[in-house]
């Protein structure tokens, strides 16, 4: 009753917000050191799950990048790549799971780690302050009624219209267009990679098509992944390599998946006469 007719209740609610409101720069010191505190704990916290790390040397646009053991710090046990680019973008070539697009992440993450934790899953890392912009991974839309391709060159032109801005873009690409016939898809992608690394870009891209090493030769470093096939067995050792890939594992896949062995033969043989066919041909 006395809470009744004197409002106790709601005269402490009255006297609690009044306090609060004089108190309030306080307040906001003290939740920006226990946001401060939390953070430095979480990022000291993934530093130490980390096998290894550094700080990152953020460099003037247009100065290319080092990474030196990179490695992606979601997977355990990844083998550590270098990679130097003083100038051109990378176009990594290789075999179907070699180890491409995950070496795309690798620069993607950490470019990113680096812009917002000072952190790199590296013994070395030294670039601009990258925005990164990444295709990777498009899909089609059923209920948009999008193909696959349509939504590849919607990305790939915010891709291109990201490269009209100044501030210095890390652009990662994985098999370009893919979603049409060969002859198009190296002469829009040349087209598209060629505008894409300049500066003060820098663009990393992963692709089977071979034809590009020469299209974009100056503009683009050419290196590869690899694997082995011995006794029917596919293995790979993720050790980014310079140069092109001379080796394809497509048909070898399609073996250790036990497709039919007349399948697999008679794959192997069109190879050997498209092969043919074009060495006849240059």
């Amino acid at each position: 009753y006395v809470n009744l007719v004197f409002l106790l209740d709601v005269n402490a609610l009255l006297f609690s917000l009044d306090l609060l409101s004089r108190r309030r720069d306080a307040l906001h010191g003290v939740f920006d050191a226990v946001g401060e505190v939390d953070g430095a704990l979480s990022t000291s916290a993934f530093r130490a799950s980390l096998p290894f790390w550094c700080r990152p040397r953020f460099t003037a646009p247009g100065t290319g990048l080092m990474a030196v053991d990179a490695i992606h710090p979601l997977i355990d046990a990844a083998v550590p790549n270098s990679l130097v680019l003083a100038g051109p973008s990378l176009l990594v070539t290789g075999s179907n799971m070699a180890g491409k697009t995950t070496f795309l992440k690798t620069l993607g993450v950490n470019a990113l780690l680096g812009r917002t934790l000072a952190t790199c899953a590296a013994r070395r890392w030294e670039a601009p302050a990258f925005d990164v912009v990444a295709a990777i991974g498009r899909s089609e839309s059923l209920a948009e009624g999008t193909s696959y391709y349509l939504a590849e060159v919607r990305r790939v032109g915010a891709l291109l219209r990201a490269a009209d801005e100044a501030s210095p873009r890390l652009f990662l690409l994985d098999e370009l267009f893919r979603g049409t016939n060969t002859v198009e898809r190296i002469a829009a992608g040349k087209a598209v990679l060629a505008r894409l690394a300049r500066a003060p870009h820098l663009a990393a891209v992963a692709s089977h098509d071979l034809e590009l090493v020469p299209l974009l030769h100056g503009a683009y470093v050419p290196y590869h992944f690899r694997e082995e096939v011995a006794d029917g067995v596919l293995s790979f050792d993720y050790v980014l390599r310079e140069g092109p890939s001379s080796t394809r594992n497509a048909i070898a896949l399609l073996a250790w998946a036990a497709y039919p062995p007349e399948v697999v033969a008679e794959a192997d043989a069109t190879v050997e006469e498209l092969v043919g066919e074009t060495c006849a041909r240059l």
